[in-house]
């Protein structure tokens, strides 16, 4: 098994994109640690105004915030999920 960077993975319950990026990541078999934000104001709070974005999901790649669900496919599209996650090309 390759190792990985951490990789985090805030989400809402009942959101569609959410779900949809905890299906890509596990497609790419990646450990992901999920933390649910839908409760708890003051951790969405943090993270909007740490990330700049008032949407979920966010993704943060050994504590560096990376994106949404957009930004993730458009990572995978062009091949560079791997390298930032598993540092593969």
């Amino acid at each position: 098994m390759v190792d990985q960077k951490q990789l985090d993975l805030y989400v809402s319950h009942r959101c569609w994109h959410c779900w949809r990026t905890k299906r890509l990541l596990a497609h790419h078999a990646f450990r992901f640690d999920v933390i649910e934000v839908s409760d708890d104001d003051q951790l969405r709070s943090w993270l909007s105004d740490f990330t700049g974005h008032t949407t979920l999901p966010y993704v943060f790649i050994d504590h560096r915030p990376v994106g949404g669900f957009e930004e993730i496919r458009v990572l995978e599209r062009l091949g560079q999920l791997d390298h930032l996650v598993r540092d593969e090309v």
